[in-house]
């Protein structure tokens, strides 16, 4: 995938040596399970098409409540399936809706079962702020539009979903709707039907290599931080802002409650030498498939002083780059922009996979799924590798499905930072910064946990009064 976004930020991080990482920790709060469409829960999609070149996919459509309950749209999902093009990544944009494009969310996905015409899809959601579709009611018009990250030509001839004679709207099966996680609407391609949904267990799989952290540290300086395998960066280099300092001193940890969180403060006045990034890693690269988890609190605003920097807040997985477009290169991020940043003008989180770059001149091939809506608060991240797919949850949710072919070849190491992109979002010189909380990181080998599996591990962990483990072997 191609992503101009995406190019900026890879660029910078590689470029910049690639010890760029940092750690991320998530919570123990149990999760709670999407809940069954209920008895009277009824939806149908209509669809009209608004574009037949070869620029732009503009799928508009219309959810009408067929049923006899009140459904709340945050738990409704809509999915468009498509052919993507060789190599391509997409860019999902609203272009007007009834219910507000503010309260609309588009992320790319892949299906369980790729077919000949559907090896991705457009999947829409809702804020809690579309509120809730009563009995009769649609909620108007939904003007979608999506297009190549870079304005290649696409074809949409080959798309499952695509109705080239759709001019008005219509009752559309070839786009499916669910409720909660079930499906109430609309015919899969084949191989995706519905099947009956396991109970998610909430008891941890059998043990295995793991490693957990609680963040219990007195600071930075704490010998237990290396102790335990982590470095808190204080080189200097990229990513982000030309001259600024990575300031380990501004990793700090403190008790909220009975958890013990760390906090990453990254600071400017307008300056790169008033700018102080922060970063915390593992000094060994000896993870890669099995699950990864981290508890996040993401911020929005500057503790004080004027808001609009360009900050990204991230969880992810790297190795190093051995040459350009080498095949063996993987990474795996959260990326959390509160203010934009790379072409994009409000908040949005990314989550990418990486197969390879080249620096210079830039090439990539990653894949991403995006939400553009404000992730401000706690938020529980997991990203799960197996032989086959890459999938991330946020919050219990899946957020992405990648495809097998940006599996990792080698071991990575697990990374936190928080950085300013650029100083151009905010111009002044008064003094702000920003803080990015983590309450936990945890890794099981080779295994693929549910966020409720996780949920139920953190919480023997504490339980049993454990603040670290480490078993996952090291890397010969």
């Amino acid at each position: 995938m191609n992503d101009p976004t995406k190019k900026t930020a890879g660029g910078l991080r590689i470029r910049a040596a690639l010890a760029v990482a940092a750690v991320t920790g998530l919570g123990a709060t149990a999760l709670t399970a999407l809940p069954a469409a209920a008895a009277g829960e009824a939806l149908t999609v209509q669809y009209r098409q608004s574009a037949t070149g070869s620029d732009q996919v503009e799928p508009w459509f219309k959810v009408v409540n067929t049923g006899t309950s009140s459904v709340p749209l945050s738990q409704v999902k809509v999915r468009y399936y498509f052919k993507a093009d060789a190599g391509a990544s997409y860019t999902y944009a609203c272009s007007w809706a009834v219910k507000g494009c503010a309260n609309l969310t588009g992320t790319f996905g892949t299906p369980a079962t790729p077919t000949a015409t559907a090896d991705r899809y457009l999947e829409v959601g809702f804020t809690a702020g579309a509120g809730s579709l009563a009995p009769g009611a649609d909620t108007g018009d939904m003007q979608l539009r999506f297009h190549r990250s870079n304005w290649q030509p696409l074809n949409q001839n080959d798309d499952y979903s695509f109705g080239p004679a759709q001019t008005t709207y219509a009752n559309w099966s070839k786009v499916t709707a669910t409720v909660g996680g079930v499906q109430v609407w609309g015919t899969a391609p084949a191989g995706n039907e519905p099947t009956p949904t396991p109970t998610d267990p909430t008891t941890p799989p059998p043990t295995g290599a793991t490693l957990f952290d609680d963040f219990d540290y007195t600071g930075h300086t704490d010998p237990a931080i290396a102790t335990h395998g982590w470095s808190v960066r204080s080189n200097s280099g990229g990513p982000g802002v030309p001259g600024a300092t990575w300031a380990p001193e501004n990793v700090t940890f403190a008790k909220e409650g009975t958890n013990s969180i760390m906090n990453l403060r990254s600071s400017t006045a307008g300056t790169g030498e008033s700018t102080k990034h922060t970063e915390i890693l593992t000094r060994a690269s000896k993870f890669k498939n099995g699950t990864y988890a981290a508890r996040v609190r993401f911020s929005d605003a500057p503790l004080s002083g004027p808001d609009g920097d360009r900050v990204v807040q991230t969880f992810f997985t790297i190795n190093d780059l051995k040459a350009p477009m080498a095949d063996d290169y993987a990474e795996y991020d959260f990326e959390y922009l509160p203010n934009g940043g790379w072409g994009e003008p409000a908040n949005i989180l990314y989550t990418t996979s990486w197969e390879t770059y080249r620096p210079d001149p830039w090439e990539a091939v990653n894949q991403h799924s995006d939400v553009r809506a404000s992730y401000a608060g706690w938020h529980d991240l997991v990203l799960t590798i197996d032989d086959n797919t890459i999938v991330y949850y946020v919050d219990g949710q899946e957020f992405g499905r990648h495809d097998a072919r940006y599996l990792p070849e080698r071991p990575m190491s697990i990374n936190f930072n928080q950085w300013l992109i650029d100083l151009a979002g905010q111009t002044s010189t008064t003094p702000r910064a920003y803080d990015q909380k983590v309450d936990y990181v945890l890794h099981v080998k080779d295994q693929v946990l549910t966020p409720a599996q996780v949920a139920a591990k953190i919480g023997a962990y504490r339980s049993a009064g454990t603040t670290f483990e480490d078993s996952v072997p090291a890397v010969s």
